[in-house]
């Protein structure tokens, strides 16, 4: 991985003050995908789900250098877990990575952007390449396999039900309007909106070295409707809007 990696993490979201909480929901563009990123004058745009993506190419690993850092998801980065970046799979997928050469296996779940050098199609964590032996070598061909986000918990076996495609088009949405260091201005802004719109709300964040004040508004079921609602919060004075799934 290289030393670009957290001057990515600026770019993946709508801004700085978006970063830094774990399970930090993820903003949507306007055309229903995530956000795209450019690194080295190429834009990378993420995919809206993982449903039968499988790819070829070279694997190769990141470790004690970027040991508690953080990821492109706001997570900080352990080289122990099972864990990779992935330019364009939406964050939160579980992949199989398969090393091509021995056979072997590991089953890792993106949560970082990467990794940015030809021919190169993922960037595992120290303890995932050396499940798969290539700790040593550096690098190996592999197949990745999307498996999705696991399933919900039987309530009769207590065992997860497999995976499921993780899928941006459905679900919760709210409208990001702004973030502040300020816990005042937060909450002037959640006033003003509360007499336009629908669930103006404050959302704390703490990336373990302050906190932030995200300020959102509306509660939406379809992305259709999110992205119908963030056009009109531009066009009405809020230019910085996004939408975020949670």
């Amino acid at each position: 991985m290289s030393a670009t990696r957290i001057k990515i993490l600026m770019l993946v979201a709508a801004g700085l003050l978006i970063q830094g909480c774990a399970k930090q929901p993820m903003p949507l563009g306007n055309k229903g995908n995530p956000k795209p990123y450019s690194v080295f004058g190429k834009w990378y745009q993420p995919l809206p789900n993982a449903r039968g993506y499988s790819q070829k190419g070279i694997a190769s690993w990141y470790g004690k250098k970027f040991h508690g850092r953080k990821t492109a998801n706001g997570e900080v980065y352990n080289m122990y877990a099972m864990t990779a970046a992935h330019k364009t799979l939406p964050l939160g997928t579980f992949v199989e990575v398969k090393n091509l050469d021995n056979g072997s296996s590991v089953n890792v779940r993106i949560n970082d952007r990467g990794p940015f050098v030809r021919g190169r199609i993922i960037d595992l964590s120290y303890a995932a390449a050396k499940r798969i032996s290539i700790v040593g070598s550096g690098t190996a061909k592999v197949k990745i396999k999307a498996l999705g986000a696991p399933a919900a918990v039987s309530r009769k076996t207590g065992k997860a039900g497999g995976y499921v495609p993780i899928d941006y088009y459905s679900g919760k949405f709210t409208i990001q309007v702004g973030a502040f260091a300020d816990r005042r201005n937060a909450k002037r802004l959640v006033r003003k909106l509360d007499g336009f719109y629908k669930n103006a709300h404050m959302n704390t964040c703490n990336d373990g070295a302050q906190v932030f004040y995200r300020v959102r508004v509306g509660r939406l079921f379809s992305l259709n409707e999110a992205i119908t609602f963030e056009q009109t919060l531009i066009e009405n004075g809020y230019p910085d809007t996004f939408i975020v799934a949670e």
